[in-house]
């Protein structure tokens, strides 16, 4: 059965970026790919989004050359073992089998997005709205920051099934940015000086060497960064979804896409 791209992972257990058709196709064994989509979120998501499609000072995956080029993780596995601190990303802590897995998941990516066209995507209303109901305002604490009657109101006749399911999961910038990265222009930072002086405004570029923002007379201000000095800290409205993306089962997602269907 195809499934709905980035939707629907090959066991029931767990939910993956990857179709079952990309992963019969890419030739990675399913497993592997379903264990590696979880630790790319967990280690890699924060910077490169959890589609692996690229986040503020980090770049995309999916069209990167060493990533296209790779065979059996000789390229990749390197990266994943040491880092790139001179490039502002710190060494992981992963095992090799965690490593293999990764590397699985990202040649799954790399084959979807080159075979995009040959996709078919099938209805994903197959959960149970009253459960997904249940599971919204209980244990996906959902409601904490949503509401049916309020910012949801209306929204399963806005959206098509399979683009209601995709906006929830990974919420998108109206400006085209990766899923899993919040608009750049709702990315807020304060950044603290030794002095006691602090600057804040809309976050401009953050990696571990620099971070730089325009503050609400639209001044543009950059800042080197020496460990926790001078202090930084990053207000992300979507860091909770980006959080969440790695809990739930693949029967949270088609629950919870059932009921928002439903508030029309």
């Amino acid at each position: 059965m195809v499934t709905a791209l980035g939707q629907s992972p090959p066991t029931p257990d767990n939910s993956t970026a990857a179709s079952a058709a990309a992963i019969a196709g890419s030739k990675e064994n399913p497993a592997a790919v379903n264990r590696g989509a979880k630790l790319f979120a967990a280690n890699c998501g924060g910077c490169h989004g959890t589609n692996a499609k690229g986040g503020p000072g980090a770049p995309d995956l999916v069209r990167s050359v060493l990533v296209l080029d790779d065979e059996k993780g000789i390229l990749i596995a390197p990266v994943l073992r040491e880092g790139r601190p001179d490039q502002g990303m710190p060494k992981p802590n992963l095992t090799e089998p965690q490593i293999a897995d990764i590397v699985a998941w990202l040649h799954v990516q790399t084959y979807a997005a080159g075979h995009r066209a040959s996709y078919t995507f099938l209805d994903v209303v197959t959960g149970d709205a009253k459960k997904g109901q249940a599971y919204f305002s209980g244990a996906g604490k959902c409601s904490t920051c949503h509401s049916a009657t309020g910012d949801l109101a209306g929204i399963g006749k806005k959206y098509e099934p399979f683009a209601l399911q995709s906006r929830w999961l990974q919420p998108r910038s109206p400006r085209g940015a990766t899923p899993s990265d919040s608009p750049r222009s709702a990315i807020k930072v304060t950044v603290t000086l030794p002095s006691g002086e602090s600057v804040s405004g809309k976050l401009d570029h953050i990696d571990d060497f620099n971070v730089s923002l325009q503050d609400s007379a639209g001044e543009y201000h950059s800042f080197a960064r020496d460990g926790v000095t001078p202090k930084v800290e990053v207000q992300d409205p979507l860091k909770a979804h980006r959080d969440l993306l790695a809990q739930y089962t693949d029967t949270d997602i088609h629950n919870v896409t059932a009921y928002l269907v439903t508030l029309k």
